[in-house]
């Protein structure tokens, strides 16, 4: 049973990084606890937008988060890493796609909490607040990378 597991894995990573060559969708690791509700529902969101996203439930997501140095102040309730960058939080897929496409000098991106109106945390029939997604750096600098919600 391990040996056909080993043999599987084997074949899926080659295949991953082919398409990654060539272009095809980016792959997201994502780790989240395993009963979190707006988690799936964020990671539905990513794969509708284009991410192929593989998730790692974990009851405790401190040490991935220590690991990838996301500051306390800038967390949330999931971790994604993408490309070398982390994705920390309710980040919309067309803002992880425009840094996938820029390329800033940063460690990743951020949305802090988990603000209502964000991507896995709508809710039906309310218009939400604003919210900011925000870049961060080694030093837990932060700048603001896009504005959403409120109307706009």
């Amino acid at each position: 049973m391990k040996i056909a597991l080993l043999a599987a894995l084997l074949l899926v990573v080659p295949v991953t990084a082919a398409n990654q060559a060539a272009g095809a969708a980016p792959l997201m690791t994502v780790y989240k606890t395993p009963t979190c509700g707006c988690c799936a529902k964020w990671v539905t969101h990513m794969r509708e937008n284009g991410f192929t996203v593989m998730v790692t439930d974990l009851n405790d997501l401190s040490v991935i988060k220590q690991k990838h140095g996301v500051p306390g102040r800038l967390q949330s309730c999931h971790t994604g890493i993408v490309n070398g960058y982390v994705v920390e939080g309710h980040v919309p897929a067309a803002d992880v796609t425009r840094l996938l496409k820029e390329k800033p000098a940063v460690v990743g991106l951020t949305v802090p909490g988990m603000p209502a109106g964000s991507p896995g945390m709508e809710v039906p029939g309310i218009q939400p607040p604003p919210y900011q997604v925000f870049t961060f750096d080694k030093a837990g600098s932060t700048n603001v990378f896009a504005t959403h919600g409120g109307g706009r």
